[in-house]
């Protein structure tokens, strides 16, 4: 389903620009809108944990530059959470990675979430039309030139969850009254979840495996690595108790214990 991307006739035999000629840090840009926008894109990369990749074999992204087209290189996306699998981590296997260049790394996304807002949603939504010598919209570049299989929005006003799938080169909306769905290529799903992240009650987008379960957020480990750290104390302490017990016993009967 996903498509590599071929260099213009026109740039055949040019040095390509990469990573650090196309960076994600460009100040015209206004940066991240809202606290949700911030925390939203964590809850999604701590949870997607598909079992079935290695993890250098998967790149997750919020908010970075995504370059799609050699002829017009300050043409750019900036998708509030990606997903590319099947490829490298690190940028050459080396570094982190400035901004995701297409005709670069070969390969596009398996799956974007947009993160619906007032200024954003027609965008998001596909609804604006492309004005004559401006750049592709959102919803073209992802459908058309990309080809991501799975996009992917949520309006967090509203809780609503909308999933589209690439279907004979155009998107097909799925249920929207499902709160969960499943990709098959992470062997992961993808649903509404209502709880606590970062002392936040709110419905929030998360990955669950394939028993139905939530993957857990950082916060939830290390609450889970306290737990167990706290119950072995707890059992250590019981089991010296124990000890002391029976010393105690067998110097009551005269015999002085060699434990």
């Amino acid at each position: 389903m996903q498509q590599p991307i071929t260099p213009s006739v026109a740039s055949v035999g040019k040095a390509l620009p990469t990573m650090y000629d196309l960076p994600s840090d460009y100040p015209k840009d206004s940066g991240l809108p809202d606290e949700f926008h911030l925390y939203q894109p964590q809850v999604l990369s701590q949870t997607c944990k598909p079992s079935i990749y290695d993890g250098d074999r998967i790149f997750i992204a919020s908010d970075l530059n995504l370059y799609y087209d050699l002829d017009h290189l300050n043409w750019y996306k900036r998708p509030d959470w990606f997903v590319v699998v099947d490829g490298t981590r690190l940028y050459h296997n080396r570094e982190l990675r400035q901004s995701y260049v297409l005709w670069d790394e070969g390969k596009s996304p398996l799956l974007v979430v947009e993160l619906i807002s007032v200024g954003t949603e027609a965008e998001d939504l596909g609804r604006n039309v492309r004005k004559l010598g401006s750049p592709p919209t959102k919803w073209e570049v992802y459908e058309q030139i990309l080809q991501v299989p799975y996009y992917i929005t949520f309006d967090e006003r509203n809780s609503e969850f909308r999933k589209f799938f690439l279907q004979n080169g155009k998107y097909v909306e799925l249920d929207r009254a499902e709160i969960r769905f499943w990709v098959e290529e992470l062997q992961l799903g993808l649903g509404i979840w209502h709880g606590f992240y970062q002392e936040i009650e709110a419905d929030w987008l998360r990955w669950y495996d394939t028993n139905g379960m939530w993957l857990p957020t950082q916060e939830e480990q290390t609450a889970h690595a306290r737990e167990r750290a706290e119950h072995e104390r707890e059992r250590a302490e019981h089991e010296q108790q124990k000890v002391e017990t029976l010393k105690a016993q067998l110097r009551a009967l005269g015999i002085e214990p060699e434990i």
